[in-house]
């Protein structure tokens, strides 16, 4: 637009408040180019680019003084901006995933029965931890006996306890991937055999996992999407195919036990 942008104008295209826009004048961090014969501020495409760079580093943190040092650096060109602005969402991302995979491992873990300390609370959730997900898993299994159990045996647990417990699961995971990525049917004996560690698992380390129970475990793995995505995040179609290999597995063990 050749006559400009009004600062009430733009201030709409930016979804900022006018107040906001005279006070980075005021400081020089985004000054108008022009002003109308009435002094009315009038704002070019330069200032627009410019308001777009620093509501961009505002969103990620970074304080007026240093955004103004940023954008003031002549050595830079635009260019150069838009390359570590890529870099600087990319880290935003990794951090975000970090923290939705931190908040997964929590609320599964206290489906578990696994207590956490004031300290491992903050520094899995940070600024933005609830407690609501901790009742959560309370409110739904806490009448149960396997919760009771789980909750008996991890109050004694060491945080070598939860190391050892955390590698298991992990090499647990490992194996689930590996048989799916190599095409394993879930009714395949190697497919059964990973089930069945996963189900020893539990039962030695929290609570006692019957054929019954862990084919329930299975389905909740499909019916409760935050469970589904922790799997999905592992490899795509690993819920599915972890839920047939529980079933499959838990049919084996009762033929077996109806046989003997």
């Amino acid at each position: 637009m050749d006559e400009g942008y009004t600062v009430g104008r733009l201030a709409a295209i930016a979804r900022v408040t006018v107040r906001t826009l005279h006070h980075y004048d005021r400081i020089g961090l985004l000054s108008p180019s022009d002003r109308t014969p009435a002094g009315y501020r009038r704002y070019s495409e330069a200032e627009l680019d410019r308001l777009q760079q620093i509501l961009f580093y505002r969103e990620l943190g970074f304080p007026l003084e240093e955004i103004a040092a940023i954008l003031d650096d002549r050595t830079v060109g635009p260019s150069e901006h838009l390359r570590r602005q890529r870099e600087l969402i990319g880290d935003r991302i990794r951090k975000l995933e970090e923290l939705a995979a931190a908040v997964e491992r929590a609320m599964e873990a206290r489906t578990l029965g696994i207590q956490l300390t004031p300290e491992e609370k903050f520094e899995v959730f940070g600024k933005d931890y609830q407690e609501d997900w901790e009742d959560e898993a309370q409110q739904r299994w806490g009448e149960t006996d396997a919760w009771k159990q789980s909750q008996q045996r991890t109050a004694r647990y060491t945080k070598a306890d939860w190391e050892r417990i955390k590698a298991e699961t992990d090499g647990i995971n490992d194996a689930m991937v590996a048989a799916l990525t190599a095409g394993t049917a879930p009714d395949s004996e190697q497919a059964m055999s990973v089930a069945e560690q996963h189900r020893r698992h539990i039962g030695l380390n929290f609570y006692d996992c019957g054929p019954q129970m862990h084919r329930c475990l299975g389905d909740m793995y499909l019916a409760d999407p935050r469970f589904t995505e922790t799997y999905e995040k592992l490899a795509p179609g690993l819920a599915q195919w972890l839920r047939d290999a529980i079933h499959a597995n838990a049919d084996r063990l009762e033929r077996e036990q109806r046989q003997g």
